[in-house]
């Protein structure tokens, strides 16, 4: 038995599979809200408990930078250490890595249902791959391939400095840095800068407010879900909101080019994390594109990667099974 999760500021999902079943079919999936628990443990407790069957290994997709088998959680007051695990546990062979290292180990396997095309493009056979990911902050990872398979590695450059493109990021930019000493692409481009932007934008008289819908932005708890589900469902009335969406992409657009770039990921880049896949309706391919490709000398390349959007649910906690379960390379390769 083999235990994989994904472990994020929003949610813990949990996962249970057995080598014979593979990465397709967990045994048991729960899924628990990461604040209402003090600890990974507590969680793992309840878990262990419902699902009643021993663990031979365990591994764990952490949102945050994985150093010496010990983590601090992005957005959520969590450390956790492997060392702790397999002692609360009582198993030896348990693995920490980065959330979006495991999402890159799902690359290869996502079947064509399971991912949105924004460019077809032209991928070089064995090419880097890349996958970004907005979900509560802005995750990054890359897959390469070498002679034993395949081999992903994290980024943590979702908190590298925001570079603005034209005069309205500029001002972004100027508002944003009044109010933080640091203002990273995380800040503009994730759930938590979601609703910065949308702030930033009714100051800057970008668009036309609609007072219902802003009363409701103000008095949510967690004003995302609210600002998309306007521009989603009533874009005519919340002309802001759409504003604020198509703000963000045109600035997912230009980070997932530079990262792009960063790694040659002439293999593909792939657009993951909870925010992408429930705004389809306005992720329009010339817009993602057009912020994409705006790299000088490079636009050519950049036009010759393939893009694509994650559908797959849980894809995360897949690419960490992938990986535990030594699902190593597509079918058909020896």
């Amino acid at each position: 038995m083999i235990l994989a999760g994904d472990i994020g500021g929003t949610k813990t999902r949990l996962s249970l599979y057995s080598s014979m079943g593979g990465p397709r079919t967990p045994l048991d999936a729960r899924t628990y809200a990461s604040r209402d628990h003090d600890s990974l443990e507590a969680i793992l407790k309840i878990f262990t408990a419902d699902c009643g069957r021993p663990l031979s290994r365990a591994i764990f997709a952490v949102a945050g930078p994985v150093i010496d088998g010990r983590v601090e959680v992005t957005n959520l007051p969590w450390v956790i250490e492997a060392a702790a695990l397999r002692r609360h546990l009582g198993i030896e062979r348990v693995a920490l890595m980065n959330d979006l290292q495991a999402a890159a180990y799902a690359l290869p396997f996502l079947e064509p249902s399971e991912r949105l095309t924004l460019n077809a493009g032209q991928p070089s056979p064995g090419g880097t791959q890349a996958v970004i990911a907005p979900g509560t902050g802005l995750g990054g990872a890359f897959l390469v391939t070498g002679a034993s398979g395949f081999e992903a590695y994290p980024s943590e450059g979702g908190h590298t400095s925001f570079a603005p493109r034209g005069k309205l990021q500029v001002r972004l930019l100027q508002y944003l840095s009044e109010q933080f000493d640091h203002v990273s692409y995380e800040r503009v481009c994730s759930g938590i800068g979601i609703p910065l932007l949308y702030r930033f934008l009714k100051a800057d008289g970008a668009a036309k407010v609609s007072r219902r819908i802003d009363a409701r932005v103000a008095a949510a708890d967690d004003p995302t879900p609210v600002i998309i589900g306007a521009a989603l469902e009533r874009p005519s009335e919340a002309p802001l909101c759409v504003r604020t969406v198509h703000t963000f992409v045109d600035i997912l657009g230009a980070a997932a080019g530079n990262l792009a770039l960063q790694v040659a990921a002439v293999g593909g880049v792939y657009i993951g994390g909870g925010i992408p896949s429930r705004i389809t309706g306005l992720l329009r391919p010339e817009r993602f594109m057009a912020a994409f490709t705006a790299k000088g000398r490079m636009a050519g390349m950049l036009q010759r990667i393939p893009v694509h959007v994650i559908t797959k649910q849980e894809a995360t906690v897949f690419g960490a099974a992938c990986h535990a379960l030594h699902v190593n390379r597509p079918k058909g390769e020896a």
